[in-house]
């Protein structure tokens, strides 16, 4: 089945290198990219010169995509590889809706840097509202300047106390059959046991994933949650981390704009945040 992929542009640097990411974990893929690109001009009034101002910059950013998807198609050679572009003249929040439900979009890939550029902060404004907003897609986070590693390892950090549908660990499963990797399940210890509910949660994690191959990690509640996940991505030499993002869910606290910089979450591997 032929993949669908969104890829985000503002042609930075940043997401071209979130492009060939995408490209090389799909490399034997039949998938189609499609490149989108948001000019959004805010205009009190719109004078002709406003209109002409907007014309200018559809035109500049409709040539820009075009330059893209030949760069994409010249450092791609790959037959297996579809390309679309799609220019909006809107939000890119409202743009990245629109188009995940017309073209049937099964993943969102896009690169991130902090909104200051500051070191500590992995998530840009712009990544921390698709997160926020974008309820019914996958979307998978590139650090910046991050080289392609195959990913034979995938973290997925969970506490239990949620049930996990089968249909929410597709996305989780569609990347691990990719490169046949294997799901590393990550268990921060509050309490010495599993209360029943946990208990429950966990047999039917290990139901869903009984094709594929995975294994389960007890870590000590040592630390700030995120410190452990990043200990935990360097001890088993990880390359994707999975988490859902759902009510109350650490997802949800990370992206609440203050508390980022208190968190430091700073991934240093790609970041799958699947919908809950």
């Amino acid at each position: 089945m032929r993949r669908k992929i969104l890829l985000p542009t503002d042609f930075s640097d940043n997401s071209w290198s979130a492009i060939v990411y995408a490209l090389k974990l799909y490399a034997d893929e039949e998938c189609t990219f499609y490149f989108l690109n948001s000019q959004i001009i805010k205009v009190s009034t719109l004078s002709n010169l406003s209109n002409k101002l907007l014309e200018t910059m559809k035109a500049n950013a409709r040539k820009e995509l075009l330059e893209l998807k030949k760069l994409a198609i010249t450092a791609d050679a790959n037959a297996n590889h579809e390309f679309q572009t799609i220019l909006s003249t809107e939000d890119l929040i409202t743009a990245i809706k629109k188009s995940v439900i017309e073209f049937e979009i099964d993943i969102i890939i896009m690169g991130t840097k902090g909104a200051t550029g500051a070191k500590e902060i992995f998530f840009g404004s712009n990544t921390t509202h698709v997160i926020k907003s974008t309820k019914s897609c996958p979307v998978l986070i590139i650090p910046e300047e991050f080289d392609f590693v195959k990913p034979k390892q995938i973290a997925f950090p969970t506490d239990f106390n949620r049930f996990y549908s089968g249909k929410e660990l597709d996305p989780l499963k569609h990347l691990v059959d990719l490169y046949n990797s294997k799901i590393r399940i990550l268990h921060i210890e509050v309490r010495e046991d599993l209360d029943d509910t946990q208990e429950n949660n966990l047999k039917m994690l290990k139901k869903f994933l009984s094709n594929h191959e995975h294994s389960f990690h007890w870590m000590p509640d040592y630390g700030k949650k995120a410190k452990e996940i990043n200990d935990f991505i360097e001890e088993l030499d990880i390359n994707i981390l999975a988490m859902v993002n759902y009510k109350h869910s650490f997802i949800e606290k990370i992206i609440k704009e203050p508390v980022i910089k208190k968190l430091g979450f700073q991934p240093t591997v790609p970041f799958l945040v699947i919908p809950g």
